[in-house]
């Protein structure tokens, strides 16, 4: 019998290669949202700290230059905490969607696979019984050749 050969191979190897490339785009994608809430608590430390300095300056007695300056700086810390929570927004949006094509790849290769598998055992059962076949073949006639020789 000749040797198992699935048609789809081809096909199959695409929609594998499709997924690991949306793998990859989607460990990147996370990687970044990683590095932004990183980069998030790091403003938040730095938003404390101003704070924290603030709050001495406020007991120590500062103008109001001074006062107004840390007001000014802590706000637009607040506001570039928004600014980059919006981005990380963005991109938990973008690894949604990423995870969601590497879901529906996942399930498209999945159909081949499977595929592949069923027609390999039916492969497997086809050799089987033509490897039964051919040894009953060989044995009756074997069966047969010998008879005649007892006999004579």
């Amino acid at each position: 019998m000749k040797q198992f050969k699935y048609r789809l191979e081809t096909v199959l190897d695409y929609k594998t290669q499709v997924l690991d490339n949306l793998k990859t785009e989607h460990a990147v994608i996370i990687q970044k949202v990683n590095r932004k809430q990183e980069e998030i608590l790091g403003l938040h430390r730095e938003l404390t700290g101003f704070e924290s300095e603030f709050d001495r300056a406020k007991e120590e007695g500062a103008t109001i230059e001074n006062y107004r300056l840390f007001d000014l700086c802590i706000g637009r810390m607040e506001e570039i905490i928004d600014e980059e929570k919006e981005r990380l927004n963005v991109l938990k949006r973008q690894e949604e969607e990423k995870k969601q094509q590497v879901i529906t790849a996942k399930v498209d290769t999945s159909k081949f696979e499977r595929l592949k598998d069923k027609k390999l055992k039916e492969y497997q059962k086809a050799a089987a019984k033509a490897d039964e076949l051919f040894i009953e073949e060989f044995v009756s006639g074997n069966t047969l050749r010998i008879r005649p020789q007892h006999r004579g």
